[in-house]
């Protein structure tokens, strides 16, 4: 139970139980689920990407995306990886939404992973910026100058997606490029 501070339900059984529990009808239960995989942290980020992929409906994806981005940081690089080899568009979507709650402590690795080659996958990945925001905006203006063009290109689009503090980066930017 290392990493898990000493949460007794932090043993496979228990995060499965909690994991289980997200599909409750009572609502409490699945708030109090919530909290629960929130505690034990790290230990249920992989169960809970698991339930997000193999969940019958949007309701049980709602849950699980919710978990994890209550788990914050350590569900970052799970909930890519897992992307980046489930084309479902659903899974995406709820994916895709935890990462932007998550907010800044995913940025790095949500640009990052612009490099992929499935362009559907950055749509996400963008989606997921743009609902960080502005926390996202100064990560995303230092990747201007990438050396990867895809990252360039995409990093360019998503500021422009913001609109408001993204755009007047991406409008700075071809400003400075005109006069060099």
């Amino acid at each position: 139970m290392s990493g898990t501070g000493g949460n007794p339900k932090a043993d496979s059984i228990g995060i499965q139980k909690q994991v289980a529990a997200l599909s409750d009808p009572d609502i409490d239960t699945r708030h109090a689920a919530i909290s629960a995989l929130k505690m034990i942290g790290e230990p249920a980020v992989r169960p809970l990407v698991r339930a997000l992929a193999d969940a019958e409906d949007n309701d049980r994806r709602w849950y699980a995306a919710i978990a994890l981005s209550r788990i914050g940081e350590s569900a970052v690089v799970p909930l890519i990886m897992a992307m980046e080899t489930n084309p479902s568009r659903e899974f995406r979507k709820y994916a895709a939404a935890a990462l932007g709650e998550i907010g800044a402590p995913a940025v790095d690795s949500l640009v990052d992973a612009l490099a992929s080659d499935d362009r559907e996958l950055r749509g996400f990945l963008s989606q997921a910026l743009c609902r960080i925001g502005k926390p996202a905006v100064e990560q995303l203006t230092r990747r201007l100058d990438d050396p990867d063009e895809t990252i360039r290109h995409c990093v360019t689009l998503t500021l422009w997606q913001m609109g408001g503090n993204g755009l007047a980066e991406v409008v700075k930017k071809v400003k400075e490029d005109n006069t060099s």
